[in-house]
């Protein structure tokens, strides 16, 4: 082995060492970043495929999937889900509604509340898309092994269950 080897083996060894576990969480948390966003990235343009046939943007099916799992919300309830303002929502919903991916109604107690539920239409845009992305998933996860499963769903469940407590 030639000196410079050992001098560049030993420099990283040391430099291994001398990083404090401040540092190496931050240097680990960049390069979780770097990961993360190619993931969004190669996720992303897959599913503005997915959706350009409907005309629906990435706001509009994240709502479509949180109404899927709900039977009606509120305007105020969806424009708070979605971190907007009511009038903000309200467009976001007109959208839907022109689409016919939802439906608008008052409430019965109160006619003031407006009410949106998803329509069987949008139901099934929301089905078309999660299996999409299923399939796309378990492309992945055929590219690790079953250990490598269970810690992905165990690690991605906690982080889950971080970003629901927020």
């Amino acid at each position: 082995m030639r000196i410079s080897s050992l001098v560049a083996l030993n420099t990283g060894a040391l430099t291994a060492f001398a990083r404090s576990p401040t540092d190496q969480i931050r240097a680990d948390a960049e390069r979780l970043s770097h990961i993360i966003l190619e993931m969004q990235r190669c996720f992303v343009l897959r599913l503005c495929k997915q959706l350009a046939p409907g005309n629906v943007s990435f706001s509009q099916f994240f709502l479509l999937a949180y109404l899927d799992q709900k039977e009606v919300l509120t305007m105020s309830a969806i424009a708070q889900k979605m971190g907007h303002t009511t009038a903000a929502a309200s467009g976001l919903v007109a959208r839907l509604e022109n689409l016919s991916y939802v439906m608008r109604s008052v409430a019965r107690d109160d006619r003031r509340k407006v009410m949106v539920c998803i329509t069987p239409k949008g139901s099934a845009l929301v089905r078309r898309i999660r299996e999409e992305m299923v399939g796309n998933l378990v492309k992945v996860l055929n590219h690790l092994t079953p250990d490598e499963q269970k810690a992905w769903l165990h690690i991605y469940s906690k982080i889950y269950d971080y970003c629901q407590s927020k």
